[in-house]
């Protein structure tokens, strides 16, 4: 499960295999009690009043696990839970961050005067409601999202905004959900952002599921590939995306999936992103592959 570091607050990844596959097994009240986002708010009152009322949202809670019904037992395809949701926006907070230290605005501070602690309520909310629409459907579960995620920001932000703020806040994380999607325009740094977080979700025990299910692909063998992903300062760019793996076949994910993500973002300036093999050690994923005609 991701647990905060009590003294800093910051993310520590631990590994989570299977989490996906036993939590879509559960009934939705056992599934949803066991949901709880953890979030290093630091100094964001915003932030903090909003992870506390989406910790106490019911329906929220039933979208991601629908969600995640639909995607694992359904589909078979990777994890939608809510440790997702929670990997991707801590994720996106720490790319925020990282940028902002480095001198790089947010649109919601360049366009509208707006604070940096918007800005990180709209990655928030961004990753929290990016893809609640996969509890209605896969196919454009973008637009789903759209769709169920207007009326429930104004329940999370009743009286931490006032409008016109509010509006504004609405349309920003709506924008930054939209532009997720494979062929997304991000018009700003905060849906840049969160289209590259979501695609950031990949270390091992993660993006597995195919493979568990005997799915062999470049897909599958890519992405049980990963060992870990680490944000860190740059020497050449502010962000450093140092991913690790066990098996060469990841270079898929950081080449063909990473890059189609980054490419567009708005981040392409601010990132570098550096894959290490151990080749000495590189694992045999599987003993044969047979080409299925």
């Amino acid at each position: 499960m991701t647990e905060l570091d009590p003294q800093t607050e910051e993310r520590i990844d631990e590994p989570v295999p299977e989490v996906a596959e036993r939590e879509a097994l559960l009934t939705p009240t056992q599934a949803t009690e066991r949901m709880r986002i953890k979030l290093p708010p630091r100094a964001n009152r915003k932030l903090r009043l909003l992870v506390e009322r989406v910790n106490a949202d019911a329906q929220l809670k039933a979208w991601w696990h629908v969600a995640n019904v639909n995607a694992v037992k359904r589909l078979e395809i990777n994890d939608h839970s809510w440790v997702h949701i929670q990997i991707v926006a801590n994720i996106g907070l720490k790319l925020l961050r990282q940028l902002v230290k480095n001198g790089v605005e947010p649109g919601v501070v360049r366009d509208y005067g707006m604070s940096r602690d918007d800005a990180e309520v709209v990655v928030a909310l961004g990753a929290l409601l990016h893809c609640i629409g996969m509890a209605v459907h896969r196919d454009r579960h973008e637009d789903w999202s759209l769709f169920l995620a207007e009326p429930k920001m104004r329940e999370l932000l009743d009286g931490i905004y006032e409008e016109p703020d509010l509006t504004v806040v609405t349309v920003e994380v709506l924008q930054a959900i939209t532009s997720h999607r494979e062929y997304g325009r991000p018009l700003t740094l905060e849906s840049g952002i969160l289209r590259v977080a979501d695609a950031l979700d990949m270390a091992e025990g993660r993006s597995r599921i195919p493979f568990q299910h005997g799915r062999v692909s470049i897909h599958s063998l890519s992405a049980a590939a990963i060992e870990g992903v680490e944000i860190k300062d740059g020497e050449k760019a502010p962000v450093l995306i140092e991913i690790t793996m066990n098996n060469s076949s990841g270079i898929y994910q950081v080449d063909e999936l990473l890059k189609a993500k980054l490419r567009g973002s708005g981040l392409e300036p601010y990132v570098e992103v550096v894959a290490r093999i151990d080749t000495e050690a590189e694992k045999s994923l599987i003993p044969l592959y047979r080409l299925e005609l």
